[in-house]
């Protein structure tokens, strides 16, 4: 799907515009429509850790991305550095080095949220604990929620800087119409962010009332939303040796079955290669949430924690599911032997209308025969399913 291959820009742009209204809020009466720019900077600076792709390879990016640049120890350490340097660049406007600090400090603390409200997550406590925080309250690509953060970041752009006029009385000056703004759009996003919580909240007790009826038994579980909403969500059971993925909207009675397709994780594909660097960097990223397969080359491994892409009319009455994200393990690689794979989402309004269809329970819609495909140098995996 074309919007998946850009989903990257998309998301900068959300924490260009988070950051810039962030920066409007905290310093637009000292530096003015600068601060649009400051707080846009500061709000995708922790992306630029994928600078390092150029220099190292895939497995030691996506160690370092998930760890050390989005560790709330890091980014404390960045912004006293930068505080310093602030401080001179902002003496005219007497802005103190613990302001300075403070405010970058703020921008990467909400830059952090964001990344943390999708399945992306953040080691935010690295290095006193490895694990990744993630609420998985948010699909990646959320127009409902960036899309205000984006209207208001340009809306302040196109207005003129704000005048401050000084006053003898002790009255606190009425919010300004920058002020107004900014308190519009981050209080939409904020509002929204709420609705998701009680959305999932809705979700999760559907998919645990279902397990319940049917007496399975799990070690853990997740849910996430789909593709740009929040009424149909994605359950993923670990059951050990194997995942069991489901989808429910919020629409439907509690009491309603989910059908659940069950993939084997495939632990017997990484007997030869487990101790290797790259297969433990994926296993810590993808929080053990991984399926593994063996292929001509070596080993393919998926990220069950995104959604799948599902592509219908290969085989009449099945639907292929291929992993948003997965990566590909080449033993006889001389040089990065691990590689990401870009999957191609096919009949984009297709899925879109069958996505709006189960949405709103017609599951003939969105449910088949499934199988898993994309992976490469193998045919079509028959899956397994719970009625």
């Amino acid at each position: 799907m074309e919007i998946f291959r850009h989903r990257r820009a998309v998301e900068l742009i959300t924490q260009a515009a988070l950051g810039a209204a962030m920066g409007e809020m905290m310093m637009g009466r000292r530096l003015g429509k600068q601060a649009l720019g400051w707080g846009a900077l500061f709000g995708v600076l922790p992306c630029c850790d994928g600078i390092l792709s150029l220099f190292f390879d895939t497995a030691h990016q996506l160690a370092f991305h998930h760890g050390l640049s989005h560790s709330l120890w890091f980014l404390g350490l960045v912004s006293y550095g930068l505080a310093h340097w602030l401080e001179k660049v902002w003496k005219k406007e007497k802005v103190t080095k613990a302001q300075a600090g403070g405010f970058v400090f703020a921008i990467f603390c909400g830059h952090l949220l964001l990344e943390c409200l999708t399945v992306e997550a953040a080691a935010v406590l690295w290095p006193f604990s490895p694990a990744d925080v993630a609420f998985n309250c948010v699909f990646p690509l959320d127009f409902l929620l960036s899309g205000p953060l984006v209207v208001t970041a340009a809306w302040l752009a196109l207005l003129p800087a704000e005048v401050v006029k000084k006053s003898r009385s002790k009255k606190p000056a009425p919010p300004s119409k920058r002020i107004r703004i900014c308190r519009w759009g981050l209080g939409v996003s904020a509002v929204y962010l709420l609705l998701t919580v009680g959305m999932k909240s809705l979700a999760s007790a559907g998919f645990e009332a279902d397990l319940k009826r049917r007496g399975t038994t799990w070690q853990r579980r997740m849910e996430a939303p789909t593709m740009a909403n929040i009424f149909l969500w994605r359950a993923v059971i670990d059951r050990g040796d194997e995942f069991w993925v489901g989808y429910r909207t919020i629409f439907e009675k509690r009491d309603t079955p989910v059908r659940w397709t069950i993939y084997p994780q495939g632990k017997a594909a990484l007997a030869e290669v487990a101790d290797s660097r790259e297969i433990k960097t994926l296993a810590r990223v993808t929080d053990g949430w991984w399926l593994a397969r063996t292929n001509a080359k070596g080993v393919w491994l998926g990220d069950l924690r995104h959604a799948e892409a599902r592509n219908w009319g290969d085989k009449k009455g099945m639907v292929d599911s291929r992993l948003a994200v997965s990566w590909a393990f080449d033993l006889g690689a001389k040089s990065d032997r691990l590689r990401k794979i870009d999957e191609q989402w096919r009949n984009t309004g297709d899925t879109l209308s069958r996505l709006s269809g189960r949405m709103i329970g017609r599951r003939d819609h969105w449910e088949a025969n499934p199988r898993l495909a994309g992976v490469p140098g193998s045919l079509p995996e028959f899956l397994a399913v719970e009625e």
